[in-house]
């Protein structure tokens, strides 16, 4: 039996009632229909994975098309270089820290998402919208914490990484859930991509005469890597490069998906992922292009992410270099549907319609580096400051002394300028330190 929350019985409550007065603001907002919003979120995608952001070995013809026709940015990031935190972050529209998502969850880890915490699945349910996750939820488990709990109507897909079946940890098959129940334990991964895209497919053909929100975040590439036998062995990138080009017809049948059902000028596709590559796999891992690192750093390999906008008719095609983040899409969307903002909490994303719609140049803007509870970077602009550091990330030492770059001049951060500008070290170290005064934990 499906178990609802006090919240989420009031949050099905207010779909209700928002259904009923959907033609108010949020219709209003679009010009009588509602915007229907795609999040495609892929596991360990690194930036130089796809033909539009210089891979000369994948072929990625649908994504390209998307990035030609909308808008494909050069500098959009992540909010966490790491799995779970990640996802807290895009949907909250909040740094991990602030909701205490600050590690990888595991199959023994008891937490999740807390019911606090409002997702933009909560956010848009509110005005009526239709909303399915399918794909890699990795923001707990066990039952209080998986997506119905937190917006979501429908789920299909694993509740945790699909590495995470290790007999020696004590993890249990691969389970791949629908809504509350195991329908397949262990899950086929060559399957996965294929099944995901296809309910994905079935929810917009039963969703398209109302608003909606499809969230698809994607198993791969996370090591190890499958695919489906169409795919298998046909790339040039190897078998990394089987499992994107994979991934790219995925995103097409979804945009053919959106065409057919008659809501394409009227739905918002973000493609994006959750942090960069792993680079130590080789050939089952990614590339992080021109960038410096991979996942698990705070260097721009580790979160610095493709990031395609595309509405038809509505947005200008081009190249975008302004900043953005994963932790802006819950404000944006919320802006283009017409729904308030959550009340008492502290959003660090920002409404990016604003740059989309009208290409107005976004303000000067902080954003900070987390990995886990340890803030390690800050950027002001294009000055990116990261603080001396001497550990192991996934096993592997790092370590290196303080840190200043010009991302715009330097995105690779190949050239150190903290000797030649010890004010901006200060000032940003300053930053650093009166950001760690704040209770990251209060709303």
């Amino acid at each position: 039996m499906e178990q609802i929350t006090r919240r989420t019985l009031l949050g099905r409550l207010g779909a209700a009632a928002g259904a009923g007065v959907l033609a108010s603001r949020g219709a209003a907002a679009a010009g009588g229909r509602p915007r229907n919003f795609v999040v495609v979120f892929c596991d360990d995608l690194g930036y130089g994975d796809l033909g539009c952001y210089g891979n000369g070995q994948i072929k990625t013809p649908r994504l390209d098309a998307l990035a030609a026709a909308g808008v494909r940015f050069t500098d959009f990031c992540s909010a966490a270089p790491v799995c779970s935190p990640s996802r807290a972050a895009l949907l909250t529209g909040r740094y991990p820290v602030r909701s205490g998502i600050t590690r990888v969850l595991f199959p023994q880890s008891e937490n999740g998402l807390p019911e606090s915490e409002r997702t933009i699945a909560e956010v848009l349910k509110g005005r009526g919208y239709a909303t399915a996750c399918i794909g890699k939820w990795h923001l707990g488990h066990l039952p209080p914490f998986l997506p119905m709990n937190h917006g979501f109507d429908y789920y299909f897909g694993l509740p945790y990484s699909n590495d995470m079946e290790k007999n020696q940890r004590g993890d249990p098959p691969l389970p791949l859930m629908r809504n509350g129940k195991i329908v397949e334990q262990p899950a086929d991964q060559t399957a996965l991509t294929r099944r995901y895209t296809e309910e994905a497919v079935a929810f917009i053909e039963r969703s398209k005469d109302r608003p909606f929100f499809l969230y698809v975040p994607h198993s791969m590439p996370h090591v190890p890597i499958h695919c489906g036998e169409a795919f298998r062995g046909k790339s040039a990138g190897g078998a990394y490069g089987d499992v994107i080009e994979e991934i790219d017809w995925s995103v097409g049948r979804i945009v053919d998906a959106l065409a057919a059902a008659g809501v394409a000028k009227h739905t918002l596709v973000v493609f994006t992922s959750d942090n960069g590559p792993w680079t130590h796999y080789k050939e089952h891992g990614g590339s992080p292009g021109p960038l410096r690192g991979q996942k698990g750093t705070t260097f721009e390999g580790g979160m610095r992410e493709p990031g395609i906008f595309y509405w038809p008719g509505r947005l200008t095609p081009r190249v975008e270099p302004a900043f953005a983040s994963t932790l802006d899409l819950l404000p944006t969307f919320a802006a283009l549907a017409g729904v308030d903002l959550p009340e008492g909490v502290t959003l660090d994303g920002r409404d990016l319609t604003p740059l989309l719609l009208e290409e107005t140049p976004p303000p000067e803007r902080e954003f900070f580096y987390f990995l886990a509870d340890d803030l390690q970077a800050v950027r002001r602009g294009d000055w990116k400051y990261k603080r001396p550091f001497k550990g192991k990330v996934y096993g592997e030492p790092l370590e290196h002394g303080a840190l200043l770059f010009n991302l715009r001049e330097d995105p690779g951060e190949r050239n150190n300028l903290a000797d030649a500008h010890p004010e901006t070290v200060a000032a940003l170290e300053a930053r650093l330190a009166a950001f760690e005064k704040t209770d990251w934990r209060t709303p």
